[in-house]
């Protein structure tokens, strides 16, 4: 694997998801670094790949309510346990579970194994809330799919809080989770 800075040069056989990412960075401004590899759809399988970014890969979950009427994408370090009943008190939601792919699709036109910040990028009628593990935060980059899952980034947190969702005019609340 090897590390880039930006996009790569010949997009022939890329999907067109990605390529709207870096479109849409690049229209922005935002600098970020890539690598290309196999399909990573694994925590397991990043940790390759968190060594050439030289950054820990975020884990995000899409979840929704136990109606399937409201949907979020949670950021976390991938390195922290996900669980559940920590997050409905602070967000103020009832009983949370996995959302189908059907929503992930139909909102982020992401598929699962690929699951990122950038699909915000594809919600403008803002039907996915973003939360954020205040860990996510303290780090000056973050390590995220362009909307695929065979090439990750690495882009300054600041870029995304700042620059990113502001562009795509999302919010984010920040959780705090024990992993414990």
């Amino acid at each position: 694997m090897e590390l880039y800075k930006g996009r790569p040069e010949d997009v022939t056989g890329r999907q067109e998801r990605e390529i709207r990412v870096y479109d849409f960075l690049d229209k922005l401004g935002i600098e970020y670094e890539r690598t290309d590899h196999e399909h990573a759809d694994t925590m397991e399988a990043c940790n390759e790949i968190d060594a050439v970014l030289n950054v820990l890969i975020c884990k995000n979950l899409f979840l929704c309510n136990r109606q399937k009427t409201e949907f979020y994408l949670l950021m976390m370090p991938g390195d922290k346990s996900f669980k559940t009943k920590e997050l409905p008190p602070q967000i103020g939601s009832a009983r949370l579970s996995f959302a189908p792919e059907e929503y992930m699709v139909e909102y982020l036109d992401i598929h699962p194994g690929a699951v990122s910040v950038m699909g915000l990028m594809n919600d403008p009628d803002n039907h996915v809330r973003l939360l954020v593990d205040e860990d996510v935060l303290k780090g000056e980059y973050i390590g995220c799919h362009p909307c695929v899952n065979t090439s990750s980034l690495k882009i300054k947190t600041k870029d995304i809080t700042d620059t990113f969702l502001k562009a795509v005019h999302h919010d984010m609340t920040i959780v705090k989770l024990t992993g414990e």
